[in-house]
């Protein structure tokens, strides 16, 4: 069974940084393409960045560049979502998600497996 648990979310102010990670269990991650969206209230859950686990590759939002990066661990099957200069617009539950074939790692329809979320508040 694959599990997914994202954890390092809370209430941080404006400015401040958070650490994201997402435990991934259940099979071996190693090949897929792991990605983190956030959902605000009332908002379409949206893409963050992603990382092709296998090449390195990476993608983030236009929103986060700069600001956040995201890395692997393959031996303990975790991705890690850091985020710096967090602003008010950055609140948001964030989910991670892991596709085996993502032509467009942008596209949420793409990942397989979901996380249950972490909330993240950035007060200003």
């Amino acid at each position: 069974q694959v599990q997914m648990m994202e954890s390092g979310g809370g209430l941080v102010q404006a400015g401040g940084s958070l650490r994201l990670a997402c435990a991934a269990s259940g099979r071996t991650f190693s090949a897929y393409t792991m990605g983190w969206f956030r959902q605000a209230p009332g908002k379409e859950r949206e893409f963050v960045a992603a990382i092709a686990r296998n090449t390195g590759n990476t993608a983030f939002a236009d929103s986060v560049k700069g600001r956040f990066t995201i890395s692997g661990d393959n031996a303990k099957n975790t991705v890690y979502l850091e985020m710096n200069i967090l602003k008010p617009e950055d609140t948001a539950v964030y989910y991670c998600a892991a596709a085996r074939v993502a032509a467009n790692v942008r596209n949420r329809y793409a990942y397989d497996y979901w996380g249950q979320g972490t909330q993240v508040t950035v007060s200003s």
